[in-house]
């Protein structure tokens, strides 16, 4: 997945609508956008998610499906994204045997994020870091302190998610994340492009030599575990 890319953007409901959003994020040169429509019928979903895939194509950007993989399939998405609850990661890739696409798993807790672990995804999200609206039912906030002490925790790639905005992503940065996942600090804003570059921002000064951020803490695995590059 890349070792600290920065901003994983989840699109759900975007005021300035999908494509805008979409194509804001390719100008920004986002790596990872992942759609998320939760209850939405599928043809709706499966449309979408064709017109956001135009728009990714050919860019740096990667397109992930959150949820269905058979829609990650049919629109020939980068990727998908599961949860919990949804369909084994297994399974998930014996419907979709195509090379070089990504999955990824939705983590909550120190148990989830070991097992997961051992399925071998191409990355996993911890969190929610802090409350967040955007789950009907919400799984139990981990605090920043908890989240860098599973994502120092895991041998494989990780982002974390649930509540960060402009406000909090220095502080998720210096307790060790590399990688992080928005919904509403981009979505909710009217101009996704300036949302999105104020996140880069705090992300590349956090990041810089001599910052006590995420650069410094992800070498101080225990012995034993692996370096992890979120």
């Amino acid at each position: 997945m890349g070792d600290g890319f920065g901003l994983y953007l989840v699109m759900t409901d975007p005021v300035a609508g999908y494509e805008a959003c979409a194509e804001a994020a390719v100008r920004c040169g986002v790596r990872y956008l992942q759609l998320r429509m939760k209850g939405a019928a599928r043809d709706a979903v499966l449309e979408t998610a064709r017109r956001v895939r135009g728009i990714t194509l050919g860019s740096d950007t990667l397109f992930i499906v959150n949820d269905d993989v058979t829609i990650a399939r049919d629109v020939d998405a980068d990727g998908v994204h599961l949860g919990q609850r949804d369909l084994p990661i297994g399974e998930a890739r014996r419907l979709w045997p195509a090379p070089g696409k990504r999955f990824g798993l939705s983590t909550h807790n120190e148990r989830e994020a070991l097992l997961a672990s051992r399925r071998s995804p191409d990355y996993i999200g911890v969190g929610p870091v802090f409350a967040t609206p955007t789950k009907a039912v919400p799984d139990p906030v981990l605090g920043p302190g908890r989240m860098g002490s599973i994502l120092r925790s895991v041998p494989v790639p990780a982002v974390a998610l649930g509540g960060i905005d402009r406000g909090n992503l220095a502080e998720v940065l210096r307790h060790g994340a590399r990688n992080f996942c928005v919904v509403r600090a981009v979505t909710r804003r009217a101009d996704p492009e300036s949302a999105i570059r104020e996140l880069q921002a705090i992300w590349r000064q956090e990041s810089a030599p001599g910052c006590s951020s995420s650069a410094s803490r992800t070498d101080a695995n225990p012995p034993g575990l692996a370096s992890n590059p979120t």
